[in-house]
């Protein structure tokens, strides 16, 4: 399950309190040893890495390629539900799982949550529709216009101003995407149209998460029971209109392989694993430590996709990386030092 971060290749499903203050959390940050931050931000890599280059090896380079994205994402949907409701089940029996609440669905609360799920499930689709078309390295160049999407409907939504310094890293974001993709070696219109779509939920995504955790008490692991649930039954119908199903049943070889159900399997526990990884960075670390731990771990996603994956990367294309890297990282310091200021 692609969640998805304001670090560019996912969005927190748990952003930090709207309440919460740069004093706050440099006071928690003390009471942290080193060593366990430095753990909790190696979990979030391994974790978020893994999810990236896991979905694009089901979609299109392994052993078992099944280019169908949509029900890719429904099926990860499926096995994060499955995990909430065995751990909920387990923590009304044992206090080590009582992290996660038992399932519920009440629904006039389901009705306010339904908002946030409908773009929840269009910004994972379009994500993992973008990584089917387009190289895990300019994959990262086309999520980075999550930056841009933010400072758009903060103005719009929330009617929020942005800082001229802001604005600067925006625009140095956008002209990495725009000269990556006109030296995008492997360039398809499909991919560069899914990657702005993915990157425009996102942003929308953080804006509602905000929103619509008022309704289930600011309890996250709530909203992920409603989210979850929602987005499979909206999901659902989107894979069968696509013609996904069918086109499954009648092309698909491999459905009596374990290996393949193995690595389906892998892909949704791993989506899951993401959104407990994202929680322990935002609760033991700052958010400075937030984002360049973002930053840093999309160049080390770019360096290892151009390896693993073997992408050819072009000098525009290059450049346009550099710029989407850099520009990410201003606009994460300059949030970051307002912030502070406030």
């Amino acid at each position: 399950m692609v969640s998805p971060d304001e670090k560019q290749d996912e969005k927190p499903f748990l952003p930090p309190p709207a309440s919460a203050s740069a004093s706050a959390y440099a006071k928690a940050q003390k009471q942290h040893s080193a060593l366990v931050i430095l753990g909790v931000v190696a979990f979030y890599w391994a974790a978020s890495l893994a999810l990236v280059f896991l979905n694009k090896f089901i979609l299109s380079t392994s052993e078992y390629k099944f280019p169908y994205p949509l029900f890719v994402t429904w099926f990860q949907l499926v096995i994060a539900l499955l995990i909430l409701l065995v751990w909920g089940g387990l923590g009304t029996r044992f206090k080590a799982f009582s992290l996660i609440p038992p399932h519920e669905l009440d629904l006039a609360i389901a009705r306010k949550v339904m908002p946030l799920s409908f773009i929840y499930v269009l910004m994972l689709a379009f994500n993992n529709l973008c990584l089917q078309y387009v190289e895990v390295t300019f994959y990262q160049v086309a999520r980075s216009l999550t930056i841009v999407f933010n400072i758009i409907f903060t103005y719009t939504l929330l009617g929020a101003k942005t800082s001229v310094a802001a604005l600067c890293a925006c625009a140095i974001v956008f002209s990495g995407f725009v000269i990556g993709s006109y030296g995008e070696l492997n360039f398809t219109w499909e991919g560069v149209i899914y990657g702005v779509a993915s990157s425009a939920f996102v942003a929308l995504y953080g804006i509602y998460v905000k929103k619509t955790l008022v309704v289930v008490g600011n309890n996250q692991w709530r909203l992920l029971h409603y989210n979850t649930t929602l987005s499979i039954a909206f999901l659902f119908p989107l894979v069968v209109l696509a013609g996904e199903l069918q086109d499954m049943f009648a092309n698909v070889y491999f459905f009596d392989e374990p290996a393949f159900w193995i690595l389906m399997v892998l892909t949704g526990i791993t989506g899951f694993v993401i959104n407990i990884a994202i929680f322990l960075q935002i609760k033991y670390t700052t958010p400075l430590t937030n984002n360049i731990s973002g930053t840093a771990k999309s160049c080390v996603q770019t360096a290892l996709a151009a390896w693993y994956f073997a992408n050819p990367i072009s000098v525009l294309n290059g450049i346009g990386i550099i710029l989407a890297l850099f520009g990410s990282g201003m606009y994460s310091w300059v949030r970051y030092k307002e912030m502070v200021k406030k």
